[in-house]
């Protein structure tokens, strides 16, 4: 993941822009993997750990009625998610996830593996997906990060 975390900082740096995170399944890994970067600093801005939702509340601004309604592992959530990561901070481009990483924690509908990303960029432009990862608990997280270093790659490559 280094070599993934050191491609999307030279491309932040070539289009001068700043990242952001709210992360909740991932537990700040993503920002782990960032920061592992010498110089990351020069593009990296901040990064929020919401793992309860109460976390997602009060440091994203996501409302309680929408976590109510549609669950932390959701679009609408990590859509919030990403918008309120931005909205706290100056950074262009904001990456969210949330998932449940397992081993319990599943259902039918929102099975274990199952995660969701969401990526705001400052301009007001919101996308989010999902990706269901098969293996355990580190499995899951390890293919999370993956999914949204590449991700963050993708929407700069668009700008």
């Amino acid at each position: 993941m280094a070599a993934q975390a050191a491609r999307v900082g030279a491309m932040l740096q070539q289009v001068g822009w700043r990242l952001t995170l709210a992360e909740s399944c991932t537990g700040g890994w993503v920002a782990k993997s960032i920061t592992d970067i010498a110089g990351s600093s020069a593009w990296f801005e901040r990064g929020f750990v919401t793992y309860s939702n109460a976390a997602k509340e009060q440091l994203l601004g996501v409302s309680p009625a929408l976590l109510a309604e549609q669950g932390a592992v959701s679009a609408g959530v990590v859509e919030a998610m990403a918008q309120g990561a931005l909205e706290a901070s100056p950074a262009d481009l904001a990456l969210a996830i949330s998932g449940i990483a397992g081993p319990d924690g599943g259902t039918t509908e929102k099975p274990v593996g199952l995660v969701w990303f969401a990526i705001a960029v400052r301009d007001g432009h919101t996308c989010s997906q999902s990706h269901v990862f098969q293996g355990n608990r580190d499995a899951v997280r390890r293919a999370a990060v993956a999914q949204g270093l590449a991700l963050i790659a993708e929407a700069v490559s668009r700008s």
